[in-house]
């Protein structure tokens, strides 16, 4: 399936930010039963190389499976050789994208302004991470929106609750990245997966305002 695809199945991106080893699969399972299949693990987690090869091993056939935090081209390069697929960067490195792209994986890097944007997109990202949310507003998205071609897919990474969801769809949002509020280490499976199922409901609570959205757009199963 294209990044595409597992966004139209449900557009949220898992952040397992400190997941470990002997925890992540229990972890993924609790995300996929929840309904999320798109997990990245941030390289700063403790062997994260390792992690990235038993989720895809275990979930490469339902999951979109990749790694965050990704600065260089030797790191992605790691990541698609540990079976990962996508490669997320809180940064916009064009030589990152060309490398994951000419190496078969998809590219989401960070970006805050349309010059990274516009600069990532001709690299040949498959999406943009806008990066940090915090900083921005649903009115800046809704702005970016306006100039950046119209099958360029937005995701929304900090600072994403229910309160401003919906905002950020009515903006051109595609999807969102989501940490803390899914995964902390040491967080129990059901807590996981009670917190997962919650992010679900509350997009899925906010899917009317992506099809009143102007673009042509697949509603989400």
């Amino acid at each position: 399936m294209t990044f595409e695809d597992y966004l139209d199945r449900m557009p949220l991106v898992a952040i397992l930010r400190g997941v470990t080893p002997e925890a992540v699969i229990a972890t993924g399972h609790s995300l996929i039963e929840a309904g999320i299949s798109i997990i990245e693990v941030p390289l700063n987690s403790p062997e994260p190389y390792e992690s990235i090869n038993l989720l895809a091993t275990e979930f490469g056939d339902k999951a979109l499976i990749g790694a965050g935090t990704v600065l260089t081209v030797g790191q992605a390069t790691q990541v698609i050789a540990a079976g990962g697929k996508l490669v997320v960067s809180p940064i916009m490195v064009p030589d990152v994208i060309r490398t994951t792209k000419h190496l078969g994986g998809l590219s989401v890097p960070g970006c805050l302004t349309p010059t990274e944007a516009f600069t990532a997109l001709e690299a040949g990202a498959d999406a943009i991470k806008i990066f940090p949310a915090e900083m921005v507003s649903p009115k800046v998205v809704k702005s970016m929106r306006a100039v950046l071609p119209p099958e360029a897919k937005l995701i929304i990474v900090g600072g994403v609750n229910a309160n401003n969801m919906q905002d950020f769809l009515r903006a051109g949002a595609d999807g969102f990245g989501i940490g803390s509020a899914l995964f902390k280490p040491g967080k129990t499976e059901s807590a996981i997966r009670s917190a997962a199922q919650h992010q679900v409901a509350v997009l899925r609570a906010s899917r009317p305002s992506k099809h009143k959205h102007n673009r042509s757009v697949k509603p989400f199963t």
